[in-house]
């Protein structure tokens, strides 16, 4: 079974999270599709909830199985992707899975389902700003920072490929945008 999808993506800290929180805590309908991951869990982080936390090698065994909707090495050794099981998992239960991914996932995703997918770009006001975002985090090293700062130059140029883009200035004003392309999508306008 195929239902509908929304997938959201982002350079990292510009605020794709939230939005998604804020639009699931709204609509239970939508239901948040976890990730697999090969990085070690964060403070407060717990397996199955944030991430199906997994090793590189059972990883790369479900790549080999085909158990992946998309998949990336978004960082050096750090593999994420999204599950075919998770997805069906959500579909079953009557929902929509939300997709909280990297730009290139995303992409991928969209062209799996062109037909059933809404894609949603979430742009930061400027790369400076995006920093001082993932600076506040205080999870970062300076070195990761300035690898996802480096990174954001280069998804910002793939905004275009995307359904909708907002621009996160001001979160509440973003999550507002977000939700009202979304609800014209979930039904059919």
């Amino acid at each position: 079974m195929t239902g509908k999808i929304i997938i959201i993506t982002a350079p990292s800290g510009a605020g794709k999270t939230s939005i998604t929180r804020y639009l699931q805590a709204k609509y239970p309908v939508l239901a948040f599709s976890v990730s697999a991951a090969t990085r070690s869990p964060r403070e407060q982080e717990r397996n199955g909830v944030d991430y199906y936390f997994m090793s590189t090698e059972e990883f790369q065994h479900k790549i080999q199985e085909n158990e992946f909707v998309e998949w990336e090495m978004v960082y050096e050794g750090k593999y994420y992707g999204t599950l075919k099981s998770e997805l069906e998992r959500i579909w079953a239960q009557g929902r929509v899975p939300m997709l909280d991914i990297d730009v290139k996932g995303a992409i991928h995703v969209q062209l799996q389902f062109p037909d059933s997918s809404f894609s949603l770009f979430v742009e930061p006001p400027s790369v400076a700003e995006l920093e001082k975002r993932l600076r506040s985090r205080g999870t970062e090293s300076d070195d990761s920072i300035a690898t996802r700062v480096n990174k954001a130059a280069y998804e910002l140029s793939f905004k275009h490929s995307f359904n909708k883009v907002v621009v996160n200035h001001v979160l509440d004003v973003a999550c507002r945008e977000a939700e009202e392309a979304i609800v014209a999508f979930l039904n059919g306008s």
